[in-house]
């Protein structure tokens, strides 16, 4: 009968820890996919990865275990105290005071278990954050030469685990002196105030032994309840930012419903819009910026690195929102807009530029160069069939022929159909050219339809012939008068957006020049002097 309850009860905390740990990765995923954008700009993957794997099974000891252990050596203690009083109520208080002195350390060692978990905790996030990175990297690792330098880099991590772990044993080591040194103690004292009983003639020798057997009893069951206190402790402090993280509030984005036009032009306003990223309040990103989009007018953005172009593409997406200023679509503060009713209207091609989590100052500038030149950027594509990949994020009803139309459009079709399995190749990392995946991505955007289209380095990693094409893409859609689609351009080359009705010019967080393409050579700006650059580099 014994052996059925141990069944079932194990079989009752392995059933209620699976669903802890399922709910609780659910309840940090929703939380961690609600938070603004600047909330992932100040936290690794490695360190989210982290709680979202290790962190939760960690908590299921608390049930799965610890808290098992914890209730069943309670209760089997008080037990056994109680039938120490019923033998002797002297002798059971001094045996009190030794567990009560066991319990004193126990709660030091366990607060101490506590801070070095979640100590543990930090630093394992951060040697995955340091291997995830360099294996997503390796080609940059390769071509620089630096396999040492990022051994160090986790080898680094691995010995703050390792000073650590030997401290929680050296504590470990004391917990076990308290226990034995008390234990023992505990058997002196009982056999010495025992006998003494005896000859007063206040307890039997068989009281005495049984006596001795049930303080054993409870020394133990203290004991078993520090061990697996301290081992709850572990949980909590392992557990305690995934709690933080769970209780944060979802962005107001994901709150508070907006207004919905009954139709979108695409008019698009900056006025007089500044902005700086809230961990570097004091270094300006956009200043006074003023731009006008107009419905189905193709604007392309220009300047050096760092001039706040893709900011400005950040904002008019809301993923951050400006200091100051303010930016209307057909007149209405965006603010004010539903952010999901916007976006499905938007089309976007990102670009991602891998780099390694480094100080700026310790890489040499030409290092910068080169990276920036050879390994382009290009956006990220899901680890799921081209199809799909297309398909991402449209909530209309799309068929595989809209797919393949998308796909002629961006003229990723030819490659797409040279595939082994065509439009059902998985997506691999190794399988597509960064020219390609950028094509598949333009092709993503074009399939919906959206009434704003946002091209943020599109071309960069494109061939002369693909740039040539996404060039007719751009012609078809400013020649296109049923759409009346706006399109933003952001780009480096200045080959790609020559045919723009208009072109700003950034610089420092302002727009220093604006115009057509041959007004702005007439000009002899900045813009100027990038082209010439650009012309005698090609040359």
């Amino acid at each position: 009968m014994q052996v059925k309850i141990f069944g079932v009860r194990g079989c009752c905390f392995g059933i209620a820890n699976m669903i802890l740990v399922k709910r609780m990765r659910e309840t940090l995923y929703s939380s961690l996919l609600l938070q603004d954008i600047s909330f992932f700009d100040s936290e690794t993957v490695g360190d989210l990865t982290s709680r979202l794997g290790a962190d939760c099974q960690q908590v299921s000891r608390v049930i799965g275990n610890d808290l098992n252990m914890i209730l069943r050596n309670v209760l089997q203690g008080a037990g056994a105290l109680v039938y120490l009083l019923t033998i002797s109520r002297p002798l059971a208080l001094c045996t009190l005071m030794i567990c009560s002195t066991l319990s004193a350390v126990m709660l030091l060692y366990g607060r101490y278990q506590k801070k070095a978990a979640r100590l543990i905790q930090e630093c394992t996030a951060s040697a995955n954050e340091v291997a995830q990175e360099t294996f997503s990297l390796m080609r940059t690792v390769r071509v620089y030469g630096t396999e040492e330098g990022e051994l160090r880099r986790y080898t680094h991590w691995l010995g703050k685990l390792a000073d650590i772990s030997l401290r929680q044993s050296a504590a470990y080591g004391f917990w076990n002196l308290s226990f034995n040194t008390l234990y023992h103690s505990t058997q002196v004292i009982s056999v010495l105030l025992g006998g003494a009983s005896i000859l007063a003639g206040h307890i039997t020798a068989e009281q005495l032994t049984k006596f001795i057997l049930y303080s054993e009893w409870l020394i133990y069951s203290t004991w078993w309840v520090g061990d697996n206190l301290s081992s709850l402790m572990q949980s909590v402090g392992a557990s305690e930012k995934v709690f933080q993280l769970m209780d944060l509030f979802p962005s107001d984005q994901f709150i508070s419903k907006g207004l919905k036009l009954q139709r979108l032009l695409g008019h698009i306003e900056f006025v007089n819009v500044s902005f700086h990223y809230s961990s570097r309040p004091t270094v300006p990103v956009l200043q006074h910026v003023s731009i006008s989009v107009h419905p189905g007018e193709v604007v392309a953005i220009v300047g050096l690195s760092g001039s706040g172009k893709s900011t400005l593409v950040n904002l008019l997406l809301r993923l951050y929102e400006p200091t100051n200023g303010q930016i209307l679509i057909d007149g209405t503060p965006l603010k004010e807009l539903d952010i999901m009713w916007w976006r499905e209207r938007i089309g976007f091609v990102g670009q991602v530029l891998d780099l390694l989590k480094a100080k700026i100052n310790s890489v040499n500038i030409l290092d910068i160069f080169f990276l920036h030149k050879h390994f382009k950027q290009e956006p990220r594509l899901f680890r799921m069939d081209i199809s799909s990949n297309i398909r991402y994020g449209c909530t209309r009803d799309v068929k595989q022929e809209d797919v393949e139309w998308a796909a002629k459009q961006a003229y990723a079709h030819d490659f797409i159909t040279s595939l082994p399995n065509g439009y059902q190749t998985l997506v691999d990392d190794d399988l597509l050219s960064g020219g390609q995946k950028q094509r598949i991505a333009i092709a993503r955007a074009i399939l919906r339809d959206p009434a704003v289209l946002i091209l943020d380095e599109a071309t960069s990693a494109l061939d002369a012939e693909s740039e040539h094409n996404v060039k007719g893409v751009l012609r078809a859609v400013r020649s296109d008068v049923k759409t009346k689609r706006s399109v933003i351009v952001i780009a480096h080359r200045l080959s790609t957006i020559q045919a723009a009705d208009r072109i700003v010019v950034m610089d420092g967080g302002q727009v220093v020049e604006m115009g057509s393409h041959r007004e702005l050579l007439r000009m002899d700006g900045l813009y100027a002097r990038l082209n010439r650059k650009q012309a005698d580099a090609v040359a």
